[in-house]
């Protein structure tokens, strides 16, 4: 099972047996999830499974199982997997065409399909993994249909402003923020509806974990967005995103600074870093400046915001599960 593990941990942190079905229901959408990625052809089988085979936090699927838990009736695990499949195929699939674009080189520790194979081909893959996708939640019901579609057109429109850049009149931050929360939260946010519809959860229940997802997505994102910075232990290369010039929550906000000591840090961020030394330079001088701990404040209080939203759902192993994970996000950046 590749979801994280630190994250697994918490999530479960409760009776055994809460934490056995949670553990069969992630194992199972696994094994669905390659299934579901199976081809016409051995070629188009190994691009379409090759992001899925390298792993991943799984993070979707997972939200998808807890929130099953919280409805008003036993969800049927055929549903839930048939929900949490339609996310993660979506998030795969957008992951193929964020590499195109970024002109990535690795994904989750291997050659993107985008190097691996070429552009045409990754762009391709994920149009099917897209269409595998509209397939399942097609099984799932009309509401389910019109929700992935909603979330689709944030995920496109997120990427659309990602690729133009904040204009003249915005504020790079505030920017930066409302593309992470159609990138990212938007998904996260569908993934825990979807799993509170399949258990028949009241509309406020519903409410209440949309908003969740999406806070909880947001918080994820700008957690990763630290570890960038601050970590040489998390699995990722840091500065990664320093080299390719992709903004971040701390880099934003040391480029509002107007003091005068920080001109050379200015000057770094100005673009993207193709020099180990530059890199290491930036690396540096971000991690003595006060926006590191500016940055995880912030993470600190949208988690908390996120924790907040979980006031209306019944009480159980699943919401501990749930608020389990707003610590989570807080530690794994710390």
């Amino acid at each position: 099972m590749f979801v994280d593990s630190a994250m697994a941990a918490q999530a479960a942190a409760v009776d055994s047996q809460f934490s056995d079905r949670v553990a069969a229901l992630l194992e199972g959408i696994e094994q669905q999830l390659m299934a579901a990625a199976v081809a016409d052809t051995a070629f188009a089988t190994q691009a379409a499974q090759h992001i899925i085979s390298a792993g991943g936090k799984r993070f979707r699927p997972l939200l998808v199982v807890l929130s099953s838990m919280l409805g008003q009736r036993a969800a049927d695990d055929d549903e839930v997997a048939r929900a949490a499949l339609v996310v993660e195929l979506t998030h795969v699939a957008s992951l193929y065409h964020d590499d195109v674009m970024d002109e990535a080189e690795l994904r989750r520790g291997a050659p993107s399909a985008n190097r691996r194979w070429d552009n045409n081909v990754a762009i391709l893959v994920g149009d099917l993994l897209f269409s595998r996708a509209s397939s399942i939640v097609a099984t799932l019901g009309v509401e389910y249909v019109t929700l992935q579609a909603e979330t689709f057109a944030r995920l496109v429109q997120g990427q659309l402003a990602e690729t133009r850049g904040p204009q003249p009149d915005d504020d790079p931050l505030a920017h930066y923020l409302a593309v992470v929360a159609d990138k990212t939260g938007s998904l996260i946010a569908t993934s825990a509806r979807f799993g509170g519809m399949v258990a028949g959860a009241s509309d406020e229940v519903l409410a209440a974990l949309s908003a969740y997802g999406e806070e909880i997505g947001v918080v994820f994102q700008l957690s990763d967005d630290i570890i960038d910075i601050a970590s040489d232990t998390a699995g990722k290369t840091p500065g990664t995103d320093l080299r390719a010039g992709v903004p971040t929550l701390p880099t934003l906000l040391a480029q509002r600074s107007t003091d005068p000591s920080d001109a050379r840090l200015l000057s770094l961020l100005a673009g993207g870093i193709d020099d180990d030394a530059e890199v290491a330079e930036a690396l540096g001088l971000l991690r003595a400046h006060p926006v590191l701990a500016e940055a995880r404040a912030e993470v600190a209080r949208r988690a908390e915001v996120a924790r907040a939203h979980l006031a209306p759902l019944p009480e159980g192993p699943a919401k501990d599960a749930l608020l389990a994970l707003c610590d989570t996000v807080i530690t794994r950046s710390a």
